[in-house]
């Protein structure tokens, strides 16, 4: 069949296509505004470094909008000159898969479509995300490239074509362009067979030793039921909520306390199960948890750490492990007893890539969920939640007990993060203003019966390519290793977030206590009274607590 190559003019190009650290980001009625999409995808496609003849990874989270956008990529990707397309059955594929796909493939780079842990639907929100050829997200000198692209475009090109059914693996022609359709579960399970024990995890999930993992009904429940139920033995049923919906069944696919609350009722509240875990809208974060315990993810990554040569991809020690600056100081503690490097870095999967890539670090990990390593160039949340059944098939113990054992020896970081969602913008910017404002007259003054030691807003020099960034954060670095963080979120698409990290470190022989919202009681009352936060935002209490 023929194909042609169809020349869209544009009256005016869309001002609002500038993608943050996790791609463009808007409601689901944005992106089927007319020619909208289109236009995002025209300025990727101009801009990104060897396009023409070379070799592109396109998939998403299943969310509304999914099958639509890879359509008009792979028409596009052809009008473009692309060689290769390599997509995935009913196009679901996870962030992490697909950073591994792009990496097997030596593709030049990939489009993902999600919005993260955002609610989907026709009403929610849909996303479009670039990485690079490392598999990692793009970098900001890229990112940036792109949005100027997408300031200047006056049209697009697309093939006029059909529609080409994703339901089957195999390959297609779109003009001079291959498109593939594979499975896209194959290549991701064969590089966790790498990583980890499978004999010894399957040893552990086939006797008496129920668990609970929660697909949220999004990207990783064919993952999960392959992986857990299939490959690992676990009884059916192990994967609830396991078929990716448009809408996520209702949902807010965003694994913790809050919005996975049926999963932490039945391992915190009964006596059922004794390992549950959740995953997030396209499978990069995680949220861990045993009987009667939750795994702080920032204790997460230092336990991980801490125990990394049980499995096998980590036998031989790491070169070193890295952490988000909001993330609290406890995996900090653990590397300085094992002698290796641990670098602070400001947000954003890319910041570690870096040092990925150069070797310097080993595992990775930020506050919100998500933990990696070098395996891949995202955080990957399956990924997570084997190193921690490896563990357990390694330690015949309980998650509490090695939660314990892990304090006992390190100390325990009293963490938590306070999420103030969907205020009116000029508010949280009043707010944040008014607070990095008064930064300069704090060091010294008393907060919570400490002294500020330091307060200032973070900024990072990259040790590899020695970029500078900048406005990370506004910290207060208390006398006693307390900490205090401010920080202003743009993945939502309705307002601004404002989160609040709350920090208080006890060493091994100090007083612990049960209730982290208790031993956090007066940083909690007096960063509210600091930056007044009800007064401006109006919110009495928190929307999301973590």
């Amino acid at each position: 069949m023929t194909s042609s190559v169809l020349r869209v003019t544009l009256d005016q190009p869309f001002a609002d296509q500038k993608p943050g650290t996790s791609g463009l980001r808007k409601s689901s009625r944005q992106f089927e505004t007319p020619h909208y999409l289109e236009s995002f995808i025209e300025a990727i496609l101009r801009t990104v470094p060897g396009v023409a003849g070379g070799t592109l990874v396109v998939g998403g989270d299943g969310r509304y909008g999914n099958l639509r956008a890879i359509d008009v990529i792979s028409r596009m990707a052809a009008a473009h000159g692309v060689a290769r397309l390599i997509t995935t059955t009913d196009g679901i594929l996870s962030t992490p898969a697909a950073s591994n796909l792009i990496r097997k493939h030596g593709a030049v780079a990939g489009i993902i479509l999600s919005a993260s842990h955002n609610p989907g639907g026709p009403e929610g929100d849909f996303g479009v995300k670039v990485n690079g050829a490392n598999g990692g997200p793009a970098p900001e000198s890229l990112t940036d490239a792109i949005y100027a692209c997408s300031q200047t475009l006056d049209g697009y090109r697309i093939v006029e074509a059909p529609s080409i059914s994703l339901e089957a693996p195999g390959q297609h022609a779109i003009a001079a362009l291959t498109l593939e359709v594979i499975d896209g579960v194959d290549d991701y399970l064969a590089l966790m067979q790498q990583l980890f024990d499978f004999d010894q995890i399957g040893d552990l999930l086939r006797n008496n030793y129920p668990i609970a993992f929660d697909a949220m009904h999004a990207v990783t429940g064919p993952y999960a039921k392959r992986l857990l139920e299939g490959l690992l033995g676990a009884p059916k049923g192990t994967v609830r909520n396991a078929v990716p919906l448009e809408d996520f069944g209702g949902g807010h696919p965003d694994p913790n306390l809050t919005y996975a609350h049926e999963l932490a009722e039945l391992l915190l509240q009964g006596d059922d199960y004794r390992f549950g875990a959740a995953c997030d809208g396209d499978g990069d974060r995680n949220m861990i948890l045993g009987r009667r315990c939750f795994v702080n993810p920032s204790d997460s990554l230092a336990v991980l750490t801490a125990n990394a040569t049980l499995a096998p991809a980590y036998a031989d020690g790491l070169a070193g492990v890295a952490r988000s600056m909001p993330t609290s100081a406890a995996v900090d503690v653990v590397a300085k007893q094992l002698g290796i490097a641990c670098y602070e870095t400001p947000t954003g999967w890319k910041f570690f890539g870096n040092l990925l890539d150069a070797g310097r670090i080993t595992l990775c990990g930020e506050e919100s969920f998500g933990t990696g390593s070098n395996h891949i160039r995202e955080k990957d949340g399956l990924w997570a939640v084997l190193f921690w059944l490896q563990l357990l098939a390694r330690k015949r113990t309980s998650v509490a007990a090695i939660m314990a054992d892990h304090w006992s020896r390190f100390g325990r970081h009293y963490y938590s993060r306070h999420d103030y969602e969907a205020i009116a913008s000029d508010r949280a910017h009043g707010l944040y203003d008014r607070l990095k404002g008064l930064l300069p007259s704090l060091a010294g003054e008393r907060f919570a019966g400490r002294a500020i030691a330091t307060a200032d807003d973070f900024s990072y020099t990259d040790p590899v390519d020695g970029s500078l960034t900048t406005g990370q954060g506004l910290r207060l670095l208390l006398d006693d290793g307390s900490r205090v963080v401010f920080r202003l979120s743009g993945t939502g698409t309705q307002g601004a977030t404002l989160r609040v990290y709350l920090e208080s470190y006890v060493s091994p022989e100090g007083q612990l206590q049960q209730d982290p919202q208790l031993a956090l009681a007066d940083l909690i009352q007096a960063a509210d009274q600091l930056a007044e936060i009800k007064l401006r935002t109006g919110m009495g209490v928190p929307t999301v607590i973590t």
